[in-house]
């Protein structure tokens, strides 16, 4: 008996060994999961810097959808057949970022089901101007890409017509505005990229009047026929907004704590503002007496309509912020607040077909992208603005706010943040490709508390920083308000222009904004409380930081997940 017995022992240890270890099995599973993702999504696989399926399209047909839910439903239930609690810690984290994903993404299309209310969704200017934006091959390979995206225009065509039914009109509106702008894209701006190949320019021909004629009938479509039938409710309701926003954050704040904590804040802020702006208005009103300085909310204006006074405008503001980008730049590097990479940044004008949604933004290359150059787009104002809504827009967008969204967007902003996270190393890419909206945001507007705390421009910068924080706070506000609530349009502006001193153009633009995205308004806000959070807890374990440096790169060493799993990885 005692042999046999050992015998069975030495043969379960055998099988133990040939047995993968739950790392083993998560890593396989990572892999699989993001070469299939790749293999289903190639405009996505673009954008992240895998260049092997440049001429494909996703597939935007209704039955396209219904497979990604199995699909996604079986990684799932591979997914939860791993011991996550045997898992090493950068698998662990990795672990619940992918199963969150996956999660949302199923509930994403059984639930929310954008593509059947969304006409944003089948806009084609990211998957076209991705190929012609760096320079990851040579321009005649890119283009060779380009005529195959350009071929398969129509059957994307075909799935928005037979998938969208009642959108809100908002969202038809802003997919006009939009697919008019790929099709200046095809139409106009591709003349001078085909100068720098010109003997593509007789290959492409076919494949360009193709797309064209198809996306102007999709305009007149749109235009025509599905927008006076746009009768959909663009608020979401309060139980897809709550599961929406717990998907989309992944931080253990709910729903009601971040309205309560951004209320709170909102009224610290306004106290802030006030303080810092008293010294800047005795500066322009020396007789000022008690009385006038009692008016808080009057004295803060005047600051601020002060500030407003000095601005860029539409031929000056991308020379504008190239300038403010090298003064933030030796700022930081200065100060040692944290390591500033060497990666290419360039100041662009926004393509046109990305305006409607945002003032600016950062498109950093993906994690798989060997061309790292990164860009800070600006927009001017349309053409058809009047020139009082375009005095209103500058004057929001004044030279001090110009700094700040600087820091926001490049340095120690986006553009940091992001170089830094494309170095981290891990043993799968799933950190690097589903990444935290919450962390990224958070950081940006983190960035800018970090330059206003060091000094960065003196009160006046302070003044800007604190308006943009209080707009952070707002949205979250507003996300929540609108979507899950009733917020009417008045109520919204009445917040943004009185309690935010927000110019009516940049209220009535987020107005636009907060219909049309829902969640994502909350990243900022919950991102930098989370961002606070850490630092607190971190000087409460260790002391006051003393080396900036050395604190911020070990927070950005992790890459971009949610903020509760770098507080993990600190030990906190």
């Amino acid at each position: 008996m005692r042999c046999c017995a050992v015998l069975l022992i030495l043969a379960l240890g055998t099988l133990s060994c040939d047995r993968p270890s739950a790392d083993e099995q998560f890593v396989a599973l990572a892999e699989r999961y993001i070469a299939n993702m790749l293999e289903g999504y190639p405009e996505f696989a673009t954008s992240l810097g895998d260049h092997s399926r440049d001429g494909r399209l996703n597939d935007y047909s209704a039955q396209a959808v219904a497979r990604g839910i199995e699909s996604g439903r079986r990684f799932l239930a591979d997914l939860e057949a791993i011991d996550a609690a045997e898992l090493g810690p950068a698998n662990a984290v990795d672990y619940e970022i992918l199963a969150n994903s996956l999660r949302f993404s199923i509930w994403s299309s059984e639930v929310l089901r954008e593509h059947e209310w969304n006409p944003m969704r089948y806009g084609l200017g990211d998957a076209l101007y991705s190929l012609l934006a760096r320079d990851f091959a040579p321009l005649e390979t890119r283009l060779a890409s380009l005529r195959q995206r350009l071929e398969r225009v129509q059957p994307v065509i075909d799935a928005a017509r037979a998938n969208l039914r009642n959108p809100p009109r908002i969202h038809t509106e802003t997919a006009i505005r939009q697919n008019d702008g790929v099709i200046s894209l095809i139409r106009d701006d591709l003349d001078s990229i085909l100068a720098g190949a010109p003997d593509m320019e007789a290959e492409l021909a076919p494949a360009r009047e193709s797309a064209l004629a198809a996306l102007e009938e999709y305009a007149r479509w749109l235009r025509e026929d599905l927008l006076p039938r746009s009768n959909g409710n663009f608020r979401i309701g309060e139980e897809k907004f709550r599961t929406k926003l717990a998907f989309t954050l992944h931080s253990d704040l709910t729903m009601e704590e971040i309205l309560e904590r951004a209320q709170k804040r909102l009224a610290e802020i306004q106290d802030e503002l006030y303080e810092t702006a008293v010294p800047l208005y005795r500066e322009s009103n020396p007789g000022a007496g008690a009385d006038e300085l009692g008016d808080r909310q009057a004295v803060v204006r005047a600051v601020l309509d002060g500030l407003a006074d000095s601005h860029p405008t539409d031929a000056s503001i991308v020379e504008d912020a190239g300038r403010s980008l090298e003064q933030v730049a030796g700022f930081t590097r200065e100060r040692n607040l944290v390591t500033v990479p060497e990666e290419p940044l360039q100041v662009i004008v926004m393509p046109e077909f990305r305006r409607g949604v945002s003032t600016a933004y950062c498109d950093s290359p993906g994690p798989l992208e060997e061309n790292g150059e990164t860009f800070y787009a600006i927009s001017p104002t349309p053409e058809d603005w009047t020139p009082e809504r375009k005095l209103s827009f500058y004057r929001e967008y004044n030279d001090f706010m110009l700094q700040d969204l600087t820091v926001h967007e490049a340095i120690p902003g986006h553009y940091l943040q992001i170089a830094h996270s494309n170095r981290m190393q891990a043993p799968t890419m799933v950190r690097s490709i589903f990444y935290s909206g919450t962390f990224v945001e958070g950081w940006a507007v983190y960035a800018e508390q970090i330059m206003a705390e060091h000094g960065y421009g003196g009160p006046r910068f302070k003044m800007q920083q604190l308006k943009m924080l209080s707009r952070a706070v707002i949205n979250s506000i507003l996300d929540q308000k609108i979507h899950a609530g009733a917020m009417t349009e008045e109520e919204a502006m009445d917040m943004m222009v009185g309690e935010g001193y927000q110019e009516d153009g940049e209220a009535a633009g987020k107005w636009i904004r907060a219909q049309l995205t829902s969640a994502q308004l909350s990243t900022y806000f919950v991102g930098i409380t989370e961002h606070n959070d850490l630092r607190r807890d971190w000087e409460a374990l260790h002391g006051p930081i003393e080396d900036w440096k050395q604190y911020h790169d070990r927070v950005l060493s992790f890459g971009s997940p949610p903020a509760k799993f770098v507080r993990e990885l600190l030990g906190l």
